[in-house]
């Protein structure tokens, strides 16, 4: 009986390269559609499958004895659920077989294959979609094998390379700028100046890096319900100037085409606070702070464009680092390999030594009074009767001598001396 047929992993998909926005989202698959889709690929005998749907990508990585059958079926269903032009699907499609697969399912759960590189959140993404498989069960072992390694792979490239140092976004730059200028926020006073899109992305960040004393004010009445409903406090805009001297941090994003923060007032907060520094990140389209603030001593202002520029160099030096953690993957692939290569011969391994475990048990019973001498002469020569016949076999085919004399010497180490070196 022939060993069993490892599975093989694939990864099949579209991502943020090879599909339009609008095609990612007619297949983006949501928590809701998870159970139709794990019975549907259940039910064409996918038994390893792991479903990832994000903004960047949409794409089932899984392992099966064989893929391309595994893969027809995910084009098919695809199709189902994008219901779009089956040309241009097929065209934005991509298929990872074997090593590269492995090494497409590494570099996702790295981060390295986003739009941004070196997003973290992109590691959770991939461990929820785990999650959510194994709730399905729908993990076997070698897809299960895959990712964890992919873990340990991206949990290298965060440790050893600087992929993640940067700040890649406007409102990541600001919040790298406030503690450059700050350190630890926790204690820092942040102050909002009308609460614009941009604004609420940059104070979202503060948060996360610990910014909790917040203040919101702006000329608009509807100020005070915001601050309530977000848990600020509300300063009234009449109070700005005082509002002003203890903020640390002031995060405008009103843009009405006037000036809100104007010179005169800044220098006054400067004053009362003894010159200790003031940040002020303008997200106002217009500015909202007056361009001459930056002028003043202690005062540190950041509009819109410098900000972007922040997050352009940050993005730069992500790219040049990725190098290195291509590295990494390229070097954990091989890894895999080695392994899997151990694991394909292990099969042939237990069948040769049952082998020769019945050829021993079958002389022994059929001659119990046998002695030790006659007995390992029977046994050496009904284990060497097949091989002996498929060698000569070989020779008379006219096959080339490496393919089978040279393979014999290697498995038996003919070159080394007696053959029992390996025993020691």
């Amino acid at each position: 009986m022939s060993p069993k047929k490892l599975a093989r992993i694939f990864a099949v998909g579209v991502n943020h390269k090879s599909g339009s926005a609008f095609l990612r989202d007619r297949l983006f698959i949501d928590e809701e559609m998870l159970p139709e889709v794990y019975g549907r690929l259940a039910r064409k005998s996918i038994g390893q499958a792991i479903v990832l749907s994000t903004c960047d990508r949409v794409e089932i990585q899984g392992a099966h004895p064989d893929p391309e059958r595994a893969v027809s079926t995910i084009h098919e269903l695809f199709r189902e659920i994008g219901g779009s032009d089956t040309e241009i699907l097929d065209r934005s499609l991509y298929t990872h077989l074997d090593d590269a697969a492995v090494r497409h399912i590494m570099a996702v759960a790295s981060s390295l294959d986003s739009q941004v590189i070196g997003e973290p959140q992109v590691l959770g993404q991939v461990k929820e979609a785990h999650r959510h498989a194994g709730a399905a069960g729908m993990v076997g072992r070698e897809i299960g094998n895959v990712l964890q390694l992919a873990y340990g792979t991206a949990k290298r490239v965060r440790g050893e390379t600087s992929i993640g140092a940067r700040a890649v976004s406007i409102a990541s730059a600001a919040v790298q700028i406030a503690k450059d200028i700050h350190g630890d926020l926790r204690e820092r006073n942040t102050l909002i100046v009308g609460l614009g899109e941009i604004g609420d992305l940059i104070v979202r960040q503060l948060k996360a890096a610990g910014a909790h004393r917040i203040s919101l004010t702006g000329p608009g009445r509807r100020t005070a319900r915001e601050a309530l409903s977000l848990g600020f406090h509300f300063l009234p805009f009449d109070d700005l100037a005082g509002g002003l001297a203890r903020a640390d941090i002031t995060v405008s994003a009103a843009g009405l085409g006037r000036f809100l923060i104007e010179k005169r007032m800044v220098d006054q907060a400067l004053r009362e606070r003894r010159r200790r520094p003031m940040l002020f990140l303008d997200g106002g389209l217009p500015a909202d702070v007056e361009p001459d603030v930056h002028d003043l001593d202690g005062a540190f202002v950041y509009t819109l464009d410098d900000l972007e520029q922040v997050a352009q160099r940050g993005r730069q030096e992500r790219a040049a680092v990725a190098a290195e953690a291509w590295e990494i993957v390229d070097y954990e692939v091989e890894r895999w390999r080695a392994g899997r290569n151990i694991e394909v011969v292990v099969p042939t391994l237990v069948a040769l030594r049952a082998r020769f475990d019945l050829t021993r048990e079958e002389i022994l019973a059929s001659q119990p009074e046998i002695d030790a001498h006659e007995a390992t002469r029977l046994l050496v020569n009904r284990l060497l009767h097949a091989p002996t016949r498929a060698l000569r076999n070989l020779a008379e085919q006219g096959a080339e001598k490496d393919s089978g004399e040279m393979l014999v010497r290697r498995l038996f180490a003919l070159d080394k001396g007696d053959g029992t070196e390996g025993e020691r």
